[in-house]
């Protein structure tokens, strides 16, 4: 008998203090409960955070990272100080012409003279065709100030006043300039030296 209450007194004694537990039984915190949800789902995008923890789309911004290394080996062979936002397909085509010997009349990766290369990065970059003689382009061009000259911008050089146009380049930045040269072929050359500082004539925008 006596062993019989005992048990009762235990059983009563057990169910009392489960229900306390689940009484007192202290809510998950945000941070459980988030961590907890975090768990349920496959996190790749803001709105899957968002719908893990049932909150508003996240503005996360997981467009292509910029490409560094191709900027940093193109600034080097260009010899130009980059700001990682400039035309990829104009500097990876520009960087293929470098070295291409001078040749007059000749517009390939063999030999080119300034207007023919020219017209073969205006056509392979931007898909317009140009006019095959420097003075030509000059005629088809907005001519604009030198301080406002902007990447692939023509420059024109003449020998003197009511002298013709004898050559162009395309502007790169900071000063330099693309273009084949009767001495070098294709090279980065700058306006500030002496010879293009001399005979710098005007810049033009193909429209």
């Amino acid at each position: 008998m006596t062993k019989t209450i005992i048990l009762s007194v235990l059983a009563i004694i057990s169910i009392a203090l489960s229900f306390f537990y689940d009484v007192k039984k202290p809510e998950s915190t945000p941070a459980e409960t988030a961590t907890a949800s975090l768990m349920l789902y496959p996190i790749q995008t803001g709105e899957d955070i968002a719908r893990a923890l049932e909150l508003p789309p996240l503005p996360l911004d997981l467009s292509e990272p910029v490409d560094s290394a191709f900027y940093k080996r193109h600034s080097r062979k260009l010899g130009l100080k980059l700001d990682y936002n400039e035309d990829k397909d104009l500097l990876e085509t520009i960087t293929k012409w470098l070295g291409t010997p001078y040749s007059y009349g000749s517009s390939t990766k063999s030999g080119t003279d300034c207007s023919g290369f020219v017209t073969r990065i205006y056509s392979d970059v931007y898909g317009i065709d140009l006019s095959r003689s420097s003075r030509s382009m000059f005629d088809d061009v907005t001519r604009i100030r030198k301080d406002s000259i902007r990447t692939g911008d023509l420059v024109f050089f003449r020998r003197g006043p009511k002298q013709p146009i004898f050559h162009v380049g395309i502007y790169l930045k900071d000063n330099k300039f693309v273009h084949s040269a009767t001495s070098g072929g294709v090279m980065v050359s700058s306006l500030k030296e002496p010879y293009y500082r001399n005979y710098y004539y005007a810049a033009g925008r193909v429209n």
